[in-house]
């Protein structure tokens, strides 16, 4: 209970039924966590209420308050989302489910889990952008509490902050939180160099303050004198990531950042901040170029504010935000002061439509991404914008990264204008697509419905929107093109077998999708266009398909569905001769390819057989095989054995085969050399698991020195 009172303290923006609930939430957490505990020894309980806290500092709704108390319910204990729905409705069923991990699916490597989970936060992100929120909090605690994990998955952990949860909070306006972020991941990541840029800050702080309050007296006066309404003026302190970052990519030294001295001043009104950005080039004179208006034109995030650069006094730069109390409110709190602020202000409605804009977008990425990790790498590019602003010639604003081309602002407008995008008017002149925009461009885009994306369009665009759209109109192009492809092969080989593609049936075709695993006859055809699956195997097998069904018509005994009743080896080679090599033996599981022989119909080999590297470089006589799912029978395999010439080793050998189960078809011992001799077996195995129990039983035997397998 002591815990749920610090959460208690922060909810009297809520109504006395809505912390019932919250409590009932808590309640069931502290069940479904009871016996766990943190890397730092707490009780698990301990995060779930901490990142409770931190939504309830930004006064969200109690339904986010109580998805933030179960949110590793799912994940982590056996909680069902039907249970959360019975409990406390669909509402927080859905946010819990969207922030969880997909833990149920085995994934391939760590990269292919977290785009995987990333797209599945997306999809739900789009249906209720709390889910994102809630996902943030969780994150800023994990990083909080970081210190106790170890060096290698806090080194994971803070590199995925930096490269996405940060940028993601930035992108929705968040600036407070995602500044934290960064910081906690800098300090994680880099140690030493946080530590010393720390040390560095601190002790130029102390310099810097005589020269502050010049400026701030000066401005002060400024004030007063021309009788503008009084404003708070903040010396703005740049955060160490912040500086870091900028080292780097400007390769500047300390000293140059630290000489800009940046001050905010916070205004009731729009007018008075275009009022005091007078004020300020009268006391001070701007540097040309450093002059931003994103009250005008906002930032795509919803930020908005006046940015000016000043020569200050002794020459030194200061760097001025002028913008009005909400505009500040936005600036730090972002998506999320639409629940901290509420109110009818169009400017916090506009923020969230800004991210409702944005999470949509994402949608659109990651149904074109061909892949979850493609899908998460095109999101990163996403999420580092520094933009120019564009116009159409109707006047509409189109924000783009900086470096953005004709091609990315022909895609900004809509996928279709891109594709069929033929040349572009920059400010009323022809221009090469390559052309990178610049502020204030009005762009022309010329479409045509004949033209098509051209792959060396990926050379130049830089949006991940542009480069997803044309990644996938090629993709689709090949994909019909792979089809065309695969019908001219097949047509050519069925010619041979004096059959062509209309002659063959329905049902012919039925069953042989049914063989192939295949859903129609197209997704076949490209299969073979491709190249995965040989043509004149395909037609051999419609071949026999058709005589069998002629058979059944004449009264004949052949059974249409023989294939169906005979064991399956190998997908692909339905009802054609089967002979596997004696060379290297493949077995169940083994990689394998086949090569077409006159008089053996189909050799498979192993992929890396030695005799059959002549022919992979003839396609139309390799055929890529693999093994059925469910594959029965025993298959030949060739084993060496070297040992230490002991009395009895062989009858041990021998038994260690017999207690994996296997098979001995022949031995063959070589002649004996001094201490050692070699012991070739051939067995009999399922697969290539039963293989490696009987291998595992030789390496228990001491007198074994070495085990080959012959390929």
């Amino acid at each position: 209970m002591r815990l749920f009172k610090r959460l208690r303290r922060k909810l009297q923006y809520l109504s006395d039924n809505q912390i019932s609930q919250i409590h009932r939430a808590y309640l069931t957490a502290l069940a479904a966590h009871r016996g766990q505990r943190r890397q730092t020894g707490e009780p698990y309980i301990t995060h779930p209420i901490s990142v409770a806290c931190i939504l309830a500092d930004m006064r969200m709704d109690h339904h986010t308050i109580m998805a933030a108390l179960l949110h590793d319910v799912i994940e982590d204990c056996s909680i069902e989302k039907s249970d959360l729905e019975k409990n406390f409705g669909v509402e927080v069923a859905n946010l819990v489910d969207g922030v969880s991990k997909l833990t149920q699916i085995e994934f391939v490597s760590r990269a292919q889990a977290q785009a995987e989970n990333f797209r599945k936060m997306v999809l739900a992100m789009a249906r209720d952008i709390r889910v994102i929120l809630v996902k943030l909090a969780d994150r800023l605690h994990n990083m909080r509490t970081l210190s106790t994990l170890s060096s290698e998955k806090r080194y994971r952990v803070s590199k995925e902050t930096l490269e996405i949860f940060a940028p993601i909070a930035k992108r929705l306006g968040m600036r407070d939180l995602s500044v934290e972020l960064e910081e906690l991941s800098f300090a994680a990541l880099y140690p030493r160099r946080y530590a010393v840029l720390k040390d560095a800050v601190q002790k130029a702080r102390g310099n810097r303050k005589k020269v502050l309050a010049l400026i701030n007296k000066t401005l002060q006066d400024g004030l007063e004198k021309n009788q503008l309404p009084s404003c708070a003026i903040i010396g703005r302190e740049k955060h160490l990531y912040s500086i870091y970052r900028k080292m780097l990519n400007k390769k500047i030294p300390f000293n140059e950042i630290m000489d800009v001295y940046a001050f905010r001043i916070i205004v009731d009104d729009v007018d008075t901040c275009y009022r005091i950005l007078g004020l300020a080039h009268q006391l001070f004179k701007p540097v040309p170029g450093r002059f931003k208006d994103y009250i005008a034109i906002p930032k795509a995030n919803g930020y908005q504010s006046l940015h000016t650069t000043l020569f200050g006094p002794y020459g030194l730069p200061i760097e001025l935000q002028i913008r009005t109390t909400e505009m500040d409110r936005i600036a730090s709190s972002g998506i999320a002061a639409h629940w901290l602020y509420k109110s009818d202000d169009n400017e916090l409605e506009t923020t969230h439509v800004h991210a409702q804009k944005w999470v949509k977008n994402l949608l659109e990425l990651q149904k074109n991404a061909g892949s979850s990790i493609e899908f998460i790498e095109s999101v990163k590019v996403d999420l580092f914008p520094d933009e120019v602003y564009t116009f159409t010639p109707k006047g509409a604003i189109k924000e783009l990264p900086v470096g953005a081309t004709g091609v990315d602002f022909a895609y900004a407008v809509h996928t279709d204008v891109g594709n069929n995008c033929m040349a572009i008017k920059i400010n009323r002149q022809l221009a090469p697509l390559s052309t990178r925009l610049a502020n204030g461009d009005t762009v022309e885009v010329v479409t045509s419905s004949s033209a098509r994306p051209n792959p060396g369009w990926l050379d130049f665009v830089i949006t991940s929107k542009a480069r997803s759209a044309i990644r996938h109109f090629l993709k689709s192009q090949q994909h019909s093109a792979s089809i065309i492809l695969g019908k001219k092969l097949l047509q050519k080989s069925l010619r041979e077998q004096a059959l062509s593609l209309k002659k063959i049936p329905d049902n012919v075709w039925f069953f042989l999708l049914k063989e192939t695993r295949f859903k129609t006859v197209d997704e076949l055809m490209g299969d073979i266009g491709l190249g995965n699956r040989s043509a004149l195997v395909v037609a051999q097998r419609l071949q026999i398909l058709m005589q069998e069904q002629q058979a059944i018509f004449s009264g004949e005994t052949a059974d249409f569905n023989v294939a169906e009743r005979a064991p399956l080896m190998v997908e692909g080679t339905e009802g054609m001769l089967l002979t596997f090599a004696s060379c290297c033996h493949p077995i169940p599981g083994d990689p394998i390819i086949g090569l077409l022989k006159p008089g053996k119909g189909i050799v498979v080999h192993v992929n890396d057989c030695k005799s059959i590297i002549k022919f992979l470089q003839q396609p139309s006589g390799c055929i890529p095989l693999r093994w059925a799912d469910a594959v029965s029978g025993e298959f030949l395999v060739s084993v060496g054995v070297v040992v230490k010439n002991d009395r009895g080793v062989l009858a041990i050998l021998a038994l260690a085969i017999s207690d994996a189960e296997g098979n001995i078809d022949d031995i063959h011992v070589d002649d004996r050399e001094g201490h050692y001799y070699k012991v070739t077996f051939q067995l009999f195995v399922k697969h290539r698991s039963h293989l490696a129990r009987i291998l595992k039983n030789f390496r228990q035997i001491s007198q074994v020195v070495r085990i080959t397998r012959a390929k």
